[in-house]
């Protein structure tokens, strides 16, 4: 019995023992950094060290941009030249402009020193013709053609027919403009014009170039504009018929080389259809001053 009783002691200290819960050793290496999540910035960035030093660079990644230094903006998309088509006598070219952002186009007309006719048309439609124009020049490369068409509402088709004989070819430079392209003046003077009555406007020798705008209340434009130099010695005749003078005016720009060039606006229409003359210089030559 004695026995027996010491061994009972020693048999509970052993089962403690076996029941003790013993601590987990670390070491102190740390994982190794993945490159797919962390771009590649090392195991000094996985083991919570600062990723990056004053000034330091990683491979594939651009150089810091210095303070205050701006990136620099890309240059203005640059629109491309306007080129000259050639059409021969008794021929015609046509340009649609389907799009309702094209409000206006810019329409230059020119020869090789030889006589200028031509016939310009708007289509908006089938058989729908609500701008007209008609055109002679006597030498079309001293005095070139320039006419602003207007083309609201989109869906527009530009004809230019060259009505000369086959021996006069002209060339054609057609240019959509957008809302910011209309034209100004400085002076901004109107001067009504009734039906059947015409009007003059003379200019002096430094004037280049001479702008004339045409329009209504609404109502159809009927007019002849014609440009002189000397006792009736037309140099260039247009003339204009439009649907609506409101929404689609007549402007051009009229060469004026020389000296003694008067231009003369005539009011074709009866009297019931006045219309709105504005008529200024729009280049002079400092030096013929």
């Amino acid at each position: 019995m004695k026995i027996v009783s010491s061994l009972i002691p020693l048999l509970c200290v052993g089962n403690a023992a076996a029941f003790h819960v013993q601590q987990q050793r670390t070491s102190g290496t740390a994982l190794p950094a993945s490159s797919s999540y962390l771009g590649g910035l090392g195991s000094s960035a996985a083991g919570g060290d600062t990723a990056f030093a004053a000034g330091a660079r990683t491979a594939g990644m651009a150089p810091p941009v210095p303070e205050g230094a701006g990136l620099a903006s890309p240059p203005p998309p640059q629109s491309p030249p306007v080129k000259f088509v050639e059409l021969q006598g008794e021929s015609l070219k046509t340009w649609s402009f389907p799009s309702k952002r094209t409000e206006r186009v810019r329409i230059n007309l020119k020869t090789d020193e030889r006589p200028l006719q031509s016939e310009i048309e708007i289509w908006q439609g089938p058989d729908n013709t609500p701008n007209k124009i008609r055109c002679y020049v006597e030498d079309g490369k001293r005095r070139d053609f320039s006419v602003v068409v207007e083309t609201p509402f989109g869906g527009n088709t530009l004809c230019v027919k060259n009505i000369a004989h086959m021996e006069f070819p002209m060339y054609a430079a057609v240019e959509p403009l957008g809302p910011a392209s209309r034209p100004e003046f400085a002076d901004g003077v109107s001067r009504t014009i009734q039906g059947g009555a015409l009007r003059t406007y003379a200019f002096e020798g430094e004037v280049v170039t001479v702008q004339v705008m045409l329009t209504t209340d609404g109502r159809p434009l009927n007019a002849r504009i014609e440009l002189l130099q000397g006792p009736n010695n037309i140099k260039q005749v247009m003339e204009v018929y439009t649907e609506d003078g409101l929404d689609r005016p007549f402007f051009s720009l009229i060469d004026t080389p020389g000296v003694g060039n008067v231009v003369r606006v005539v009011n074709t229409a009866s009297m019931e259809f006045p219309l709105t003359a504005m008529v200024e210089p729009f280049e002079i030559d400092p030096d013929m001053a």
